[in-house]
């Protein structure tokens, strides 16, 4: 059978995303054909959980396990009844209410082959809000999505969620064409109707890194051996003396360097991040998610953002800046 496009999703839906964040993490045995040796199921991937609380991971584990085992009851189960506001930020597909997407998992979760897993890589947070790094494999949606997901519950329960992901990852002609018109694309996700539980402690931490990014001067943000990527720029830098290096030569042409605000924060106080808007091209915005030592100290930072929206010799311009000399 034919997997759906997202463009299918969106039309069943009338609006709506499906590359939602939490969902399964293992994937059930696969059928074997008669005569043929039985299919050895893949393992679960590594998972990062060293910043989460024990019930977040729970939770989010839980959540995975529904979505790869196609069980939309139990998936949907995860989601406010009453409020729910979903945010695909790279294609600004904005979902204000649990029905749409549950009518979209019910028609095209059944179609999806026991090859198809969805799962998480870090898990950061608490039971409050979470950054949470997932995948979704290419059977799900015709190619792979690598995303980090903003998530804030209430009462155990997903009130808010906005994936960020790079469309040059998944294809910059397909993310084109699923993509909502610039004129319709959505200016906020669901912020101003839940209020953040972030924790306190993280806050001030955050908001010296937002600073420190805007001025490309981070000293004393990151811990000796801290590592820093960007996974639109695939790019990776390991050590605080590199990372300063590299945010003084880059902050003027990062998207979320100068001119870039905070949009919502998100985590306890052994790590979380930020989503952010940028004072840049259209459609400039992503998410930051941060892991802390005992002194407040960043041990790893990660960014993701949709550099499908910039040319290649933007791109490369960006790149050039990685380079050590």
């Amino acid at each position: 059978m034919r997997q759906p496009t997202r463009r299918a999703v969106l039309g069943a839906a009338g609006a709506i995303a499906a590359a939602t964040a939490l969902a399964g993490a293992s994937s059930p045995a696969l059928a074997a054909a008669p005569g043929t040796p039985p299919v050895v199921p893949l393992p679960d991937p590594p998972q990062d959980v060293t910043h989460a609380t024990p019930l977040l991971v729970r939770r989010v584990n839980s959540l995975f396990r529904d979505k790869t085992a196609r069980d939309v009851d139990s998936f949907m189960s995860h989601f406010s009844p009453n409020s729910l506001y979903y945010t695909d930020a790279t294609l600004g597909w904005y979902v204000p209410g649990r029905a749409a997407l549950e009518a979209v998992f019910a028609q095209y979760m059944p179609t999806w082959p026991d090859t198809a897993r969805s799962y998480a890589t870090r898990i950061i947070g608490d039971e409050n809000s979470a950054i949470v790094e997932f995948t979704d494999s290419p059977e799900l949606f015709g190619h792979e999505i690598r995303a980090i997901a903003a998530v804030d519950f209430r009462d155990g329960l997903i009130v808010r969620e906005v994936d960020y992901w790079d469309g040059r990852h998944f294809g910059i002609a397909a993310v084109n064409a699923l993509r909502t018109p610039d004129a319709r694309f959505p200016t906020t996700y669901g912020e101003e109707y839940v209020a953040e539980r972030s924790s306190p402690a993280l806050r001030p931490v955050l908001d010296r890194l937002c600073a420190a990014l805007a001025t490309g001067d981070t000293t004393g943000l990151f811990a000796e051996d801290a590592v820093f990527e960007d996974l639109a720029l695939h790019t990776e830098f390991t050590g605080a003396l590199a990372v300063d290096a590299y945010v003084g030569r880059a902050y003027t042409r990062l998207p979320y360097g100068v001119g870039a605000t905070v949009r919502r924060t998100l985590g306890s106080g052994r790590g979380g991040g930020y989503e952010w808007i940028g004072n840049g091209f259209l459609g400039s915005h992503g998410i930051i998610a941060v892991e802390l030592d005992p002194a407040d100290r960043i041990t790893r930072f990660t960014a993701t953002w949709d550099a499908s929206r910039l040319d290649d010799a933007t791109m490369a311009a960006l790149l050039a800046d990685t380079l050590e000399h």
